[in-house]
C-alpha cells in the first residue's frame, strides 16, 4: 500500500481522545475495513510520525496496543506486518483459556521466570526512548487510580514496554499472548486482592482497593527507577518482588473466594 493513500485513509487525530489511542483506532479502523491487508507491512515509525505529526513514542505505545489485540506481529529489524483474520483470532486463544483465579495464579509461576529476566535484559539493553516511553506508561498507571479499566491497560503497557526492551521479540510475543489477562485484577476486583480486607470493618474495606493500588504503584516505581538507572540486578529484584507479592495476593484473595461462608 502507498504510503499517501495510508494517510488519506487516516482519520484527523484530533477527533481521538490522546494521540496513541487514536493512532490505534485508525489502524484498527483501517485493518478491519480492508484499507491494510494480512501480511501488509505497516509504514515505518518515521513514516507514521510525520502522517500523524507525533512523537515515536506516541507510534510505539499505539503498536504496544496492537501487538495486545493480537492485529499486528512486530518482527525484530524487520517491521510490523499486518495479521491474518486466523492468527489474530490464534493469539486470543491463550488469554480466552485464562478464566479462573487458578489459571492466574499459574500464569504468574510463568511470568516470574519470563519477566524477572526481560527486566534485567530491559535494564542492560533500553534505549532512551524507551525509558521515556516505560515513564510514560508509569504516569498513566498513577494518574488512574480510580479507573480500573484505564489503569489495567496502562500495567499492561508498562510490561510490555518491558520486554519490547529487551530485544527480544519472543518476550513480546508471550505477553502480547496473554493480552490484559497478564494483570490480576482484570480478573478480580481490587478490593477482593488487598491483603487488608476485613469483612468485620467497613471503614477499611472501603479503603482496600486504594491500598492495594498504592502497593502495586510503588512496585511499578521501583522497576522503572532500575530500569531508568540502567541496575540489571535492582531490575530483577524489583519485578520478582512485584510478581511474587501479585501472586501472594491473588493466592489469599482466592482462599476468601472459596472459604466457606457462615
Amino acid at each position: 500500500m502507498e504510503t499517501q493513500d495510508y494517510a488519506n485513509a487516516l482519520p484527523t487525530k484530533r477527533r481521538h481522545k490522546s494521540l496513541s489511542q487514536g493512532l490505534v483506532e485508525s489502524i484498527s479502523n483501517n485493518i478491519k475495513n480492508g484499507i491494510l491487508k494480512p501480511g501488509e507491512k505497516l509504514p515505518t515509525e518515521s513514516a507514521i510520525m510525520n502522517l500523524y505529526d507525533v512523537s515515536r513514542t506516541v507510534v510505539r505505545e499505539a503498536i504496544s496496543h496492537l501487538q495486545a489485540a493480537g492485529l499486528v506481529q512486530t518482527r525484530h529489524g524487520i517491521g510490523t506486518f499486518i495479521l491474518e483474520p486466523s492468527q489474530a483470532a490464534s493469539t486470543g486463544m491463550l488469554r480466552e483459556a485464562i478464566v479462573t483465579v487458578r489459571d492466574v495464579l499459574d500464569i504468574l509461576e510463568l511470568r516470574i521466570s519470563l519477566e524477572t529476566e526481560a527486566a534485567w535484559l530491559a535494564a542492560s539493553r533500553r534505549t532512551e526512548e524507551q525509558a521515556a516511553a516505560l515513564g510514560k506508561a508509569l504516569e498513566d498507571i498513577l494518574a488512574n487510580k480510580t479507573e480500573e479499566n484505564a489503569s489495567v491497560n496502562a500495567d499492561v503497557r508498562f510490561h510490555l514496554l518491558i520486554a519490547q526492551s529487551t530485544g527480544n521479540r519472543y518476550f513480546v510475543d508471550i505477553l502480547s499472548n496473554l493480552g490484559t489477562t497478564i494483570i490480576p485484577r482484570a480478573r478480580l476486583k481490587s478490593a477482593m486482592l488487598t491483603l487488608e480486607g476485613n469483612a468485620g470493618n467497613a471503614s477499611q474495606n472501603n479503603n482496600s482497593g486504594s491500598s492495594y493500588l498504592e502497593r502495586v504503584n510503588r512496585e511499578h516505581e521501583d522497576i522503572y527507577l532500575a530500569i531508568q538507572r540502567k541496575d540489571p540486578e535492582a531490575a530483577r529484584a524489583a519485578m520478582r518482588t512485584h510478581l511474587s507479592n501479585s501472586r501472594e495476593r491473588l493466592r489469599q484473595a482466592q482462599q476468601r473466594i472459596e472459604a466457606p461462608t457462615v
